[in-house]
């Protein structure tokens, strides 16, 4: 047993710990948490000084990193980027693949559940944004929008076992919302996005399984005081969990710390993409000044919301218990007895990363 101290512990359910604490990690679990003084493990306790030691970050939305698009990079180059992800904190992420033909996602889907079974711990899954998208595509090719086609996704998702864990799709695009019922009776998480759906279609969908709103206020009609739409439906109705981009690129700082306030469960997404911007964007953009995703890492996401205001411990929560909890994944994202020991020793000013583990085990950061 390796037994790891701390000034405090932020538990990724919104608990912060008093201080001193420790977190005792056993065969790639957590086997118990507490304060004062540690108990014995196999060795001398590992002394993390005065860090935060908090769940690792999980990102639901992370198109590729530096380099790497993971919708064409070979396995080898997906995982190289997911080992640098992870030694910045992102120890559980859903690559994410946006709207291309229906021919190229088998291909792709099988290059990453290669790197899935390479790094285990890492990929939680495949996020499917797209192409089933309606009237907001943003910087999606609109050539390659179409309606649900749940014939088709009953054949990815039997194709790849498991992979598919979360879909974007707009309620336009699927008539009578058979594809949502379908995904959800899969187990497969429904998002809403890049649509331009009122509130009482958004609502509909709530009805037929959708749990989910893909970031929030981007790719989405106005919020409008007689016409809230989707926005509306993600800040009232509980059904639907919005994400947030975390770059202040996409969303205002205003308005991300009123989407915190009004969701405590809202979660926040790096919405990265491979590097094709200017050096130093946080943001990159099409010709026409489009947003096509962001530069930034979910370290760095959680950073931004920090600094924009957002309390620490919830900016924490935001990318580790709201976003486990909003994927299913019941032993991510919390610092608990049992759960997977995913954990990040951060700077406690800055919340900077200075140590990283990923199933019990030290990645180098």
């Amino acid at each position: 047993m390796t037994v790891l101290v701390a000034a405090r512990v932020v538990t990724g359910d919104g608990g912060v710990t008093a201080a001193p604490a420790w977190v005792a990690v056993e065969h790639g679990r957590i086997a118990a948490i507490g304060t004062g003084a540690p108990p014995a493990g196999d060795g001398p306790a590992v002394d993390l000084g005065d860090a935060l030691l908090a769940p690792g970050f999980c990102d639901l939305q992370v198109n590729g990193t530096g380099t790497v698009d993971f919708a064409t990079a070979t396995v080898a180059e997906v995982v190289d980027a997911l080992d640098a992800l992870a030694a910045a904190g992102c120890t559980g992420c859903l690559p994410t693949l946006v709207s291309a033909p229906l021919d190229a996602y088998h291909a792709a889907c099988a290059r990453l559940a290669a790197a899935r079974d390479a790094r285990p711990g890492l990929v939680l899954g495949v996020h499917l944004e797209g192409p089933f998208l309606g009237g907001a595509p943003g910087a999606h090719p609109v050539e390659h929008l179409r309606p649900a086609d749940p014939a088709w996704l009953d054949a990815l998702c039997d194709r790849h076992p498991g992979l598919v864990r979360l879909v974007t799709l707009a309620p336009e695009a699927d008539p009578g919302l058979e594809a949502t019922r379908r995904l959800r009776a899969r187990g497969v998480v429904v998002a809403l996005g890049h649509t331009r759906a009122s509130y009482e279609e958004a609502v509909a969908a709530a009805d037929a399984g959708a749990t989910m709103v893909t970031h929030v206020f981007n790719g989405m009609g106005p919020l409008h005081h007689r016409a809230p739409g989707v926005a509306g439906a993600a800040l009232d109705d509980r059904r639907l969990v919005p994400t947030v981009v975390g770059d202040l690129v996409h969303v205002h700082p205003a308005v991300v710390r009123l989407v915190a306030t009004a969701r405590p469960d809202a979660v926040v997404v790096s919405d990265a993409v491979a590097a094709t911007g200017p050096p130093g964007a946080d943001a990159a953009r099409l010709a026409d000044g489009t947003l096509a995703g962001s530069l930034v890492t979910i370290d760095r996401c959680v950073r931004n919301l920090a600094a924009a205001g957002v309390a620490a411990g919830q900016a924490v929560r935001m990318a580790t218990g709201n976003a486990a909890r909003a994927l299913g994944a019941a032993d991510r994202g919390r610092v608990a007895p049992g759960c997977r020991a995913d954990l990040v020793a951060l700077d406690p000013v800055t919340l900077a990363v200075r140590a990283c583990w990923s199933g019990g085990a030290p990645l180098a950061t």
